[in-house]
């Protein structure tokens, strides 16, 4: 009776593989925590909402007309937000370099007038955009 006991050596092979294999070095690990997506994300906190220009303490600066746009992608999702809308020009004013902002008005565009919406690559139900004029306002110096 020739028995071989071939379990130890396939035990051996596994757990040395397994050593070896955890103590691989990890080369590339990707991560959405760097200094871009933080800024990208408070931006918009660093713009003030202003009800008129009559409200800023200092000179102001006009520096662009801003619009944002809340998109509702599918019929059954909720109808386009617009404070979603605003954070979204409130985003652009700061990238432009803007610390106050100003709304003239907010509009839904859904049905036949969402045409022109979509020929910039969305494919959205209804979408919500708001405009503004973006500025920058110096503090009063007293």
């Amino acid at each position: 009776m020739n028995t071989t006991r071939t379990l130890p050596t396939s035990s051996f092979a596994i757990i040395a593989l397994t050593a070896l294999v955890s103590c691989a070095k990890i080369s590339t690990v990707s991560t959405n925590l760097d200094q871009s997506n933080f800024t990208h994300y408070f931006s918009p906190s660093e713009v003030r909402i202003y009800q008129n220009e009559g409200e800023f303490e200092g000179r102001a600066k006009l520096v662009s007309m801003v619009e944002g746009e809340h998109c509702q992608l599918k019929a059954h999702h909720a109808e386009p937000d617009e404070i979603e809308a605003r954070t979204d020009a409130r985003r652009k004013a700061y990238q432009l370099g803007a610390n106050a902002i100003v709304f003239s008005g907010c509009t839904l565009v859904a049905g036949e007038n969402l045409s022109a919406t979509n020929a910039k690559g969305k494919q959205c139900v209804a979408t919500r955009v708001c405009y503004g004029k973006a500025y920058v306002v110096e503090a009063n110096q007293d």
